[in-house]
Parts: C-alpha cells; structure tokens; sequence
C-alpha cells in the first residue's frame, strides 16, 4: 500500500504518552509537513509554535484545561510537545488553512512512528491574557485565533480502531 495511504489509514488519536522527549529534527519535519498543507488562494495564513519547554507545555495545558470545567487533568495526556497551530483572521479561509495544516500534521507524526492526537480549545486558550502574552513574548503580532493543538510524543498505549460509519460516500457518475 502506498505510504501516505497507509498513514491515513492507521493513524489514531494516542491519549498517553511516554516521558520521552522528541528529538528537535522529528518536530521540525512535523512541522514542515504541516505548514506544506495547502491554503485558499495561496494566503499561508497558518503559524505553528512548536513547543518542548516543560514549563511553558505545563503552562499552555493548564490554561487549556482552565476554558473546560469538565476537564480536570491534563488534556495533553501528558504529551511532551505541543504544536500549537494558528491562523491569521485576514484570511477568509484562515480556519481550513489550520485545518489542514493541523491534518498534515498528525499524518506526519504518524508516518515518523510517532504518536499524536488533536486537542481542542487553542482558540480560547489564546483569547485569554496568559496566552496573548505567549504570541507577545514570541513576538507574534495581527490577528490570529487558535485553531488546534496538535500533541506528539512517543505512544504508551496502542489506540483501538472505531467502527467507521457506513453510507458516507456519494458518487454522481
């Protein structure tokens, strides 16, 4: 089978994770993969901020899990990196071009033997003022909203297939 085939194919959303740190050179082909994805006419509007700093991770996930009162762990399943995927408003596609740099991202996790799964509330994480003060310290400045966090990190759990849903598909020949 073809190799992006079977990336999309066997990729899972991994819900734990090993202490392991990802070496830098995996994250930045992740990276690359994600920001390849294409854009409507072209804009590029997504950013990724890819973060390893135990402090600042810990940071992000706090704040994350604080815009969900149902959640009371850590909703980066204790993932060692965080690819935080953003997008500039001006674009009028802005939130499909996350999407699919987000898409490109965990088929790349995958196809690296990695593990990765899409975590929600990067929009609410960076309304707040503790995150506008991560995209100010960085220097990130317009107007850009949280599309996702992409997690990565070695699996310490091997996700079940889901059934999928038939009768999804509609040919018109």
């Amino acid at each position: 089978m073809n190799e992006v085939l079977q990336a999309i194919k066997e990729r899972k959303s991994v819900k734990k994770y090993k202490d392991t740190p990802v070496p830098k050179e995996l994250i930045e082909k992740i990276v690359e993969a994600g920001l390849a994805a294409p854009s409507g006419l072209n804009k590029q509007a997504s950013i990724v901020i890819a973060v390893t700093d135990k402090a600042t991770r810990d940071e992000l996930s706090r704040l994350n899990a604080a815009t969900d009162p149902f959640f009371r762990s850590d909703p980066f399943y204790g993932a060692p990196c965080v690819l935080v995927v953003l997008a500039d408003k001006s674009a009028s596609t802005y939130v499909y071009d996350g999407s699919l740099t987000m898409g490109n991202m965990l088929l790349a996790a995958q196809a690296l033997g990695l593990g990765a799964c899409w975590v929600h509330r990067a929009k609410e994480t960076f309304e707040t003022p503790e995150g506008k003060a991560i995209l100010a310290k960085l220097g990130i400045t317009g107007d850009y909203e949280g599309i996702g966090n992409c997690i990565v990190g070695y699996p310490d759990m091997t996700p079940q297939a889901k059934p999928r849903k038939e009768n999804r598909a509609f040919y018109i020949e």
